[in-house]
């Protein structure tokens, strides 16, 4: 891996107070067009990063934001990001000529002078390029210095230290009405158990504060499109993104950014009070899981290796809406997917099993006729269930379609579990084809990575040192 740490150069306090700002923007555009304006900016409470760190340098993102000090025009921040937009634009409707506008916010060090906030896209060969900056003025009489809302809770689950010198996990209860509340509390102490039983989590724990922040729903859950189901919650979730189903997430940044304002947060995790199977996670914007699921786990682990890693997908048999993720012929940037462009150079040469073959020529073909076998079914209970609630039939038949859908997942996940152990290569570290929702073309570093399949698993050995990077990159 790289060496990221330290190497910014950049004396926070030459240019920064203890303080944050919070610039929202809106994205609006289709898959041809954007614009980015600024709605309004924020001075809020101590900033939570690395004082040190101040540089992004692992080149991951679609997006980077970059601050520049006007008066010397040295870059004293960035950040590499993703964001909802940016998979909008990926979609049929976007593709149509369809513009949407999506809200979004980037976190700086609050600055002492005038800075130049500019906003750097990727071209069709993944490099960088600016296409928007604004001046601002860290003094403007309009920057927003509202007191904070006095509905929220916040509770503090794990604090080893000074934020500047540890990851700040923030989890955001969604779909959890007042009488949740302790609800809320209980399920938030399960999954922090179970997320520092993991790897990397675990042995670099004492690295991590960990925060809880309630404001009461008026219902409970969050809204189901397809099933004709919709609650009343602050951040608004749904089911349904970007039309896939199994996705949810929340578009309402405004009132996400309102309520995490209340703790210092490196990174967003929103856990829906909901027994569904779905989730999603954004690199650098948030993570969202459901908390009552039989996968609920697997998904927290997931997720956040997208939203915090900014790792890939190294599925490609389930179904997805994007059009030309990662377009062919072009390195993508996340650390654990490669087009492999170069296989004298693999992006993870120093983790190969000594003497494996490059490309490596696994199972596959049975592989992907038993997974097409499963992702069929999956799709008819999904839909079965989706208009068994529309018709508003029995609870009991729900129910029993319900168990019979976690049943087929388990079964899968077994199948899939048993097929890939078998393999002469699993274990192994070299470039198996398949992930990025391409059969062709892409490949990951593992059989089996928590990137890959579902259940009680490691992340694979390229995977767990993308983590360990970005852990440390916070924590000096």
């Amino acid at each position: 891996p790289i060496l990221l740490l330290g190497q910014s150069g950049i004396n926070y306090d030459d240019f920064f107070i203890d303080k944050t700002m919070r610039i929202d923007y809106y994205h609006t555009g289709d898959a041809k067009i954007e614009t980015i304006t600024i709605d309004k900016i924020y001075e809020q409470g101590m900033w939570a990063g690395s004082q040190k760190n101040l540089i992004d340098l692992f080149n991951n993102g679609c997006y980077y934001f970059k601050i520049f000090d006007v008066e010397s025009g040295k870059l004293i921040y960035s950040r590499g990001f993703n964001s909802y937009f940016g998979e909008y634009k990926t979609s049929d409707p976007a593709q149509n000529g369809i513009q949407r506008t999506y809200q979004e916010s980037a976190l700086i060090p609050y600055p002492k002078k005038k800075i130049k906030f500019v906003i750097e896209r990727r071209d069709k060969q993944n490099l960088l390029h600016p296409y928007f900056s604004q001046e601002i003025n860290p003094q403007d009489v309009m920057i927003i210095r509202d007191p904070l809302d006095k509905d929220v809770k916040f509770f503090k689950i794990i604090k080893n230290g000074n934020p500047h010198h540890k990851v700040d996990l923030a989890f955001i209860a969604e779909g959890y009405t007042a009488a949740e509340e302790m609800k809320f509390k209980s399920d938030l102490e399960k999954f922090a158990k179970y997320f520092f039983s993991q790897e990397p989590y675990k042995s670099y724990k004492e690295n991590f504060n960990l925060y809880g922040v309630f404001k009461p729903s008026d219902e409970s859950g969050c809204d189901g499109p397809r099933q004709g189901s919709f609650r009343n919650t602050v951040l608004s979730a749904t089911f349904n993104s970007l039309g896939l189903e199994r996705y949810l997430l929340t578009e309402d940044n405004k009132s996400l950014r309102d309520i995490a304002a209340h703790v210092p947060y490196d990174a967003l995790l929103i856990m829906v009070n909901h027994n569904r199977y779905g989730g999603g996670g954004i690199y650098n914007l948030y993570c969202a899981f459901t908390a009552h699921n039989q996968w609920s786990e697997f998904i927290l682990l997931h997720e956040f290796g997208h939203s915090f890693g900014g790792l890939g997908d190294e599925y490609y048999t389930s179904s997805v809406v994007y059009n030309d993720f990662y377009p062919r012929g072009i390195e993508p940037t996340e650390p654990n997917i490669t087009a492999l462009l170069d296989p004298e150079n693999l992006k993870w040469k120093e983790l190969i099993t000594p003497g494996i073959e490059i490309p490596t020529s696994w199972e596959k073909k049975d592989f992907d006729s038993m997974d097409e076998e499963y992702q069929k079914k999956r799709k008819e209970l999904n839909d079965l269930i989706d208009r068994l609630k529309i018709e508003k039939v029995s609870e009991e038949k729900i129910k029993q379609a319900e168990e019979e859908l976690a049943k087929l997942s388990k079964e899968n996940a077994v199948d899939t579990d048993s097929y890939l152990k078998k393999s002469k290569f699993y274990g192994m570290v070299g470039a198996f084809e398949g992930c990025g929702y391409s059969s062709k073309g892409l490949y990951r570093p593992m059989l089996d990575c928590i990137m890959f399949s579902k259940g009680k698993k490691p992340y694979c050995k390229v995977c767990y040192s993308a983590i360990s990077e970005v852990i440390r990159y916070f924590s000096e």
